[in-house]
């Protein structure tokens, strides 16, 4: 599964992520909760995760949706893309 970044300091970045399930935060565990970036958007093919968005803790839901829209991660990874809370 692929990791997105969405503005702060890695913006437009990308790594790959081990496992089936993207962590909340990312990085993971780095023993503070300031600068993390918070999971906000998942796309899906099928029943596996493709990707997942990462925004940086000062940015809006909303503005998260818009970056990733326009950079049209879902027709990239030809997913259907979702809010990570749902």
């Amino acid at each position: 599964m692929r990791a997105l970044f969405v503005g702060g300091p890695v913006d437009n970045s990308e790594l790959d992520l081990d496992g089936d399930t993207p962590p909340i935060h990312y990085p993971p565990d780095t023993g503070t909760v300031t600068g993390r970036y918070r999971l906000r958007r998942i796309g899906r093919v099928q029943n596996r995760i493709a990707y997942a968005v990462y925004g940086a803790p000062e940015l809006p839901d909303d503005e998260v949706a818009r970056v990733s829209e326009e950079r049209a991660y879902a027709r990239r990874f030809e997913a259907e893309e979702r809010d990570a809370a749902r």
